[in-house]
């Protein structure tokens, strides 16, 4: 029974996050064939990344035999982790809203925002399987304190991407350049303000969404538990 549950709500969660990426897919290419203009058509490859994390989380929720080999879990979360800022990264692609000729800026706007929302989703579906995966290792508490120390990092990430233009595939091709651009802002904090700016309030709005999410989700269940008891 369990099992089927969990099949249920997999599938569900596939059919609403491919729902909205369809619907992404849409204005983008309206964009493109109304305005005979390649521009924001990036975001399509932008998304594609964001999808990555949720897809390697995905095949430890759905292969039970996945979970049950350690290094094989390792291996995956060290992916996951690789590749897990390209969600989020979308929200900082809202720079580039400015006037263009023949499309209204709200258009634009809806475009780049519905991306954005969909990469997070992305994200936060993602790191929701490896908090389960998880918890046959540590306590809820621990993880949900682990989730919230990510996002720091994970801001540290977007920033090495949209201000240093570095992305995850560098880690493996470029990975000596990437770590000594790393370890400067390290050694020498006080000359990286923008750095160290960037990443601190950039993790905590990610935290608050993490939050805003997880207390959601808790008022929820204790309105189910409320109608229960009655």
């Amino acid at each position: 029974m369990i099992r089927l549950m969990r099949s249920y709500l997999t599938n569900k969660e596939i059919q609403f996050l491919s729902t909205l990426t369809a619907f992404c897919v849409v204005l983008s290419v309206f964009r493109c064939s109304y305005t005979h203009s390649r521009t924001f058509f990036f975001l399509n490859w932008n998304l594609l990344l964001a999808m990555l994390p949720w897809g390697i989380s995905m095949l430890l929720v759905m292969k039970p035999k996945f979970r049950e080999n350690r290094v094989l879990v390792i291996v995956s979360i060290l992916l996951w982790l690789l590749f897990f800022p390209n969600a989020p990264y979308i929200l900082t692609d809202l720079i580039h809203i400015k006037a263009h000729r023949g499309i209204p800026r709200w258009y634009d706007l809806i475009l780049i925002l519905s991306y954005a929302w969909t990469g997070l989703l992305y994200g936060l579906f993602s790191l929701w399987h490896i908090e389960r995966v998880l918890q046959r290792y540590f306590t809820i508490k621990s993880i949900s304190r682990m989730s919230s120390a990510l996002f720091f990092v994970v801001a540290f990430g977007i920033y090495i991407g949209r201000v240093l233009r570095w992305n995850s595939w560098d880690a493996l091709t470029h990975p000596i350049a990437l770590l000594d651009d790393i370890l400067v802002r390290f050694y020498e904090p006080e000359s990286y303000p923008q750095t160290w700016g960037m990443t601190l309030l950039l993790g905590v709005f990610l935290n608050i969404i993490y939050w805003t999410f997880k207390y959601v989700h808790s008022a929820k269940f204790n309105i189910h538990i409320s109608k229960a008891e009655d």
